[in-house]
């Protein structure tokens, strides 16, 4: 059989699919970054940039579902509110249906998923060209996602460990435990996983980085039929063995309703934290109610009002809430234009394939999605 990223490029070669068909494809307030390297992996780097952001600025950068794209999730997600109130950049690295019919982040796709390789290599070649299109700060580099976006958020981490100072995966899978279609399915409904320490194993596998690790916030809902919850708990037995961490955690609380588990190091440091929200199905928690500029979130598909705001307690997560700023700036362009990136990541190329396949593929992927719940 052939491998999935192949099958999805001719399936979408077949289909003539360029474009986003019922997810708004309209960019709003984002801008482009163009031209930031090889781009193996053939995504858009759409970007949000404060104006008047301080040199040496936190980016976060935020990786959409399947179905969604960059506009949509910021508008749901309240990332650019929170960036002009706390003074960060975001990224907002968007699939491209040539890519995946559903337009998700492959990550179960061996070439995908590796340092160096496609669709994880685009991603690093946007952060290095927004570090040097708006003089960031390479030591508070985030990543967070949701479902496909959440687990290619587990992909970033573990591949380069050396680039991020954290991450949060919300509805979405531990790294490297599924590498097939077949195995994909399985991880998304709770198939019995690997122990703690093969967990970690696949992470510390992925790159020659020995530490220290990024910290890790962990969100999903009780009640999530798309991809079973089982998925966070292992989530947090990868990273409490990456953080050699017990099971138990440091402490447990209720924040906004919900529980929250929190995990401590050596060093008094809070390094991960998992939230199971009940009740709650696939999609991004939100509380609207709290407004945009708190990071409160618009609810929409898969944007769900679960009266807690993701997005606000993971920027407080990693200290970009509670940090000072710097008042030192430089010139930089405007919020919304679109930017030629330089990087020195070296080139990789990476073709794919535009021959057609036959329609009885396209049912076989067509069905398999559906199963899943990611095509209607």
């Amino acid at each position: 059989m052939r491998n999935l990223s192949d099958t999805i490029a001719r399936l979408s070669a077949f289909r003539g699919l360029d474009s986003f068909g019922s997810v708004a494809s309209g960019t709003g307030r984002l801008g482009k970054l163009t031209d930031f390297g090889s781009n193996p992996g053939a995504l858009v780097a759409r970007t949000y940039v404060p104006e008047g952001l301080p040199a040496s600025a936190p980016l976060v950068v935020v990786l959409h579902g399947c179905t969604q794209n960059s506009a949509a999730y910021d508008l749901g997600s309240g990332w650019s509110e929170l960036a002009d109130a706390h003074g960060f950049a975001v990224l907002y690295p968007e699939q491209r249906r040539a890519n995946n019919p559903n337009v998700c982040f492959n990550w179960f796709v061996s070439e995908d998923i590796r340092r160096d390789s496609g669709e994880a290599l685009s991603i690093r070649q946007m952060v290095a060209g927004m570090i040097d299109a708006y003089g960031l700060d390479p030591a508070r580099i985030y990543v967070t996602g949701l479902s496909a976006g959440g687990a290619m958020t587990a992909v970033m981490l573990a591949t380069y460990p050396d680039v991020f100072a954290g991450g949060a995966v919300i509805a979405g899978i531990p790294y490297g435990t599924a590498t097939t279609m077949s195995g994909a399915f399985d991880r998304m409904r709770g198939s019995r996983g690997p122990d703690a320490a093969a967990l970690g194993s696949l992470v510390r596998n992925a790159s020659e980085h020995k530490g220290p690790w990024p910290t890790l916030s962990v969100w999903h809902g009780d009640a999530d039929n798309t991809v079973d919850h089982s998925n966070a708990a292992l989530l947090v037995d990868q990273w409490r063995a990456l953080h050699d961490l017990p099971p138990e955690p440091t402490h447990a609380e209720i924040v906004d309703g919900q529980p929250r588990r929190t995990w401590i190091d050596a060093a008094g440091r809070a390094v991960i934290e998992d939230y199971r929200i009940a009740g709650m199905g696939h999609g991004t928690p939100l509380d609207p109610v709290a407004g945009a500029a708190a990071g409160g979130g618009v609810a929409g598909p898969y944007m769900l009002n679960a009266g807690i705001a993701s997005t606000r307690h993971i920027a407080a997560f990693w200290g970009l809430t509670t940090a000072s700023k710097t008042s030192a700036k430089r010139a930089r362009p405007k919020a919304g234009a679109d930017v030629p990136a330089k990087t020195k990541m070296p080139p990789v190329k990476m073709a794919r394939s535009n021959t057609p396949v036959a329609t009885s593929v396209n049912k076989v992927i067509d069905d398999a999605l559906r199963a899943a719940g990611l095509l209607r």
